[in-house]
């Protein structure tokens, strides 16, 4: 799998550290004990496209938010974490 990391260039997933799921919010601070449990411990296995945090460790050290189909590992976009970010033509994130 390769990953185009918008600052290195497209790069083989071995540069790169997997953090999980990018959709994930923390709980607010004053939610009860489940929520945190919750949080730290059950994860979703989603089909299809899926939004994830990537730590470039071998290249430029910036965390990339990656949409990847979790079936096919087909990347459709690739961002800077917190960087702003237009849809292409086709409807992804870049």
């Amino acid at each position: 799998m390769r990953i185009d990391c918008p600052y290195c260039g497209p790069r083989g997933n071995e540069e790169f550290s997997y953090y999980g799921d990018a959709t994930r919010t923390r709980p607010a601070a004053d939610a009860d004990e489940s929520a945190f449990v919750d949080y730290v411990y059950l994860r979703d296995n989603p089909a299809g496209s899926h939004r994830e945090l990537w730590f470039h460790a071998a290249g430029c050290h910036r965390w990339l938010e990656v949409e990847r189909d979790t079936r096919t590992h087909l990347i459709t976009g690739v961002h800077e974490v917190g960087a702003k970010h237009d849809a292409n033509r086709d409807g992804t994130t870049r």
